[in-house]
């Protein structure tokens, strides 16, 4: 009986602390991004973050006509998948010049998922772990 009262405890101990934990929400690529709107941006590293469940970088882009600058997010993979795909931690850095493909965010913020990233300076082009689920077809 007393055993019973021990773990009848521990469960809601254990219950209590599990709800305290913070949950964050993972969404699919389908409810963000519009597989459909393909951008190619050009423009320089502003801030990376090696983090889960994705990695993001920050682009400023200077647009042609207006010359007025807007910087963009970049939706990466997770850091294990980049891993995978040849990435580092040291990959990318503030002020390196990049080429993204990728799929606008569906809300017109300015964000995309990108599907590859080019080296502006070696020419590199590094796929980027995409949770899209078509393979990228360097549009």
């Amino acid at each position: 009986m007393r055993y019973g009262r021990l773990l009848a405890c521990a469960a809601v101990l254990a219950g209590l602390i599990s709800a305290a934990v913070p949950a964050t929400a993972h969404h699919s690529f389908a409810a963000e991004y519009d597989g459909s709107k393909r951008l190619t941006l050009k423009g320089k590293v502003t801030k990376v973050e090696w983090m889960n469940p994705h990695a993001f970088f920050y682009i400023d882009v200077k647009d042609d006509q207006t010359s007025a600058v807007t910087n963009w997010a970049v939706e990466l993979g997770s850091p294990n998948s980049l891993m995978r795909l040849g990435w580092s931690r040291t990959s990318l850095k503030a002020d390196d010049l990049v080429t993204v493909q990728g799929s606008a965010a569906k809300d017109g913020s300015k964000q995309v998922n990108a599907s590859t990233v080019t080296m502006t300076d070696s020419g590199k082009r590094m796929f980027a772990g995409s949770s899209e689920t078509t393979t990228p077809t360097g549009r």
